[in-house]
């Protein structure tokens, strides 16, 4: 952030050669210089940049009010607040203005008159840009003083005549002057206080109790709403949708590099979670997006992966602090126990009642193996499996440290006629087998690699795992590979799980 600039003075200012732009006319300008000069107006937002930004970008140049339409999670609200970093960092108002009047471009009689009297010595003082950015949630019980604004009683007491501006209390868009004014879950507001709305967006003045206030508003209005087809606790009236320039419809993140990017940028993880996991998550979000089983109407949020990342992360913490582990990291035993807290987070169609575990835990495995696959591609798991020969077991679970863990792994035995794994997941629990999955990633090495004796190195190797929880962490991904080829078995209770 700048300094704020040390102007304390109409006359100051003017000295100064600050010259005033209308709100629309500074965003675009804002927009333009950034688009010019190749930098990024909208830091943070991932998967958006071919389709919804270009939009929305379209919208601000030509000057339009926006609303958003999307299923929850798609990042609705984050992009609104980005708006203002579209606005000048510091703006001038007049000192004690309610609405935030530009000393060179009044509102009402009162600052004209102040202006008029004290000259170039009124005072001034300045507002940053995340103060003229204002935020409203849409409740039933708002309000039209709370959106527009009402007549003050106490002001009309004190011998104030009614209709005179002084007598009004004004309410959040016309404190949004020369600023943008956002309100999220648009529909959940009443109809009739959306048609409070109508003469503030279209002719720009304030309808009070019969009482119209020609006042020129300067203000920007942004809203999000869900599609009207799930959301049946109100709708957009028609007018007011008219008013708005710009309806933009938002979407999930196309690509899965993007849906790890939002997980790891706004998950606050308390421990280190490897990025084989954030991908299974993301994998994993989106095969919900994509099941029948789930209310597609719904939407399957992106705060879905982000609060799985960091219940995982939890989960490794609590382990460490359990067992005096030094370094606390998420393994895969610590996303499947996860799945019951994210399991209210998704609605599922009328028919699957009883089956959302089932659900849950059967697309968790496809998630889990298309990682692997992906991951550890190329790399033999013959030796592996010939260790666990019936007599020799591996125990894991989310209360066994990651050091006990790996003292527990069999000795691997060097044989270069070990054959290749592979197979297909388990089928649908309770239900018809869905699309089998690729083999598991258990193709014999290319001619020169290192041996089978060396498979839990180049496991923790292909994965970067350098501390023995990362290195925990790409076994057991091995280890669950092969039981989802059908290789292994595995044998999993509160205790916790058993390969062999």
């Amino acid at each position: 952030m700048t300094e704020r600039p040390n102007i304390h003075t109409l006359g100051e200012l003017r000295a100064a050669g600050y010259a005033h732009r209308p709100l629309r006319h500074e965003i675009r300008e804002n927009l333009l210089a950034a688009l010019s000069e190749g930098r990024d107006p909208w830091t943070g937002l991932h998967g958006l940049s071919d389709t919804v930004l270009p939009q929305v970008e379209r919208a601000l140049l030509a000057g339009h009010d926006i609303v958003l339409l999307g299923e929850r999670g798609q990042g609705k609200t984050r992009l609104l607040r980005t708006l203002a970093g579209l606005l000048d960092e510091w703006s001038p108002e007049v000192e004690g203005s309610d609405l935030h009047e530009h000393p060179e471009d009044p509102l009402t009689e009162a600052t004209r008159a102040r202006i008029a009297l004290e000259g170039e010595d009124l005072p001034i003082v300045w507002r940053h840009r995340d103060e003229r950015y204002v935020e409203k949630l849409a409740t039933p019980d708002t309000s039209v003083a709370d959106l527009i604004g009402d007549v003050d009683p106490i002001r009309v007491a004190e011998g104030r005549r009614l209709g005179d501006p002084e007598t009004i209390h004004f309410g959040l868009i016309p404190r949004a002057h020369r600023g943008i004014v956002a309100i999220n879950e648009l529909p959940d507001l009443a109809e009739r206080i959306q048609v409070s709305m109508l003469n503030v967006m279209e002719e720009r003045d304030v309808q009070i109790r019969g009482y119209v206030l020609r006042l020129p508003l300067d203000v920007l209005v942004v809203a999000s709403a869900n599609p009207e087809d799930y959301t049946n606790r109100g709708r957009i009236i028609t007018p007011l949708k008219d008013r708005f320039g710009a309806e933009i419809r938002t979407h999930y993140p196309v690509e899965l590099e993007d849906e790890i990017a939002v997980t790891r940028q706004e998950a606050e993880l308390v421990a280190e979670v490897p990025d084989t996991l954030l991908e299974i998550l993301a994998r994993y979000t989106r095969l919900l997006r994509e099941s029948p089983a789930v209310d597609q109407r719904s939407g399957v949020s992106a705060r879905f992966s982000i609060a799985g990342a960091e219940t995982t992360a939890a989960a490794a913490l609590r382990r460490a602090a359990v067992h005096g582990e030094e370094q606390a990291v998420a393994r895969l035993v610590d996303i499947e126990a996860a799945v019951d807290v994210l399991a209210g987070k998704i609605e599922f169609e009328s028919g699957e009642e009883g089956r959302e575990i089932a659900t849950l835990e059967h697309l968790l495995r496809r998630a889990t193996m298309d990682t692997v696959q992906a991951r550890l591609r190329g790399i033999d798991l013959g030796p592996l499996i010939e260790a666990l020969d019936g007599t020799v077991t591996v125990s894991t679970g989310g209360d066994v440290p990651a050091r006990e863990f790996l003292d527990g792994l069999p000795a691997l035995a060097e044989d270069d006629d070990a054959p290749p794994a592979g197979g297909s997941p388990d089928e649908r629990p309770g239900g018809s087998a869905e699309d089998d999955a690729a083999d598991a990633p258990t193709q014999p090495d290319s001619p020169g690699s290192r041996g089978p004796a060396d498979l839990y190195d180049r496991l923790a190797e292909r994965l970067n795992a350098t501390n023995p929880g990362q290195r925990a962490n790409a076994i057991e991904l091995a280890l669950e590979a092969l039981f989802l080829s059908r290789k292994i078995s595995k044998d999993a209770d509160a205790e916790g799980t058993v390969y062999g």
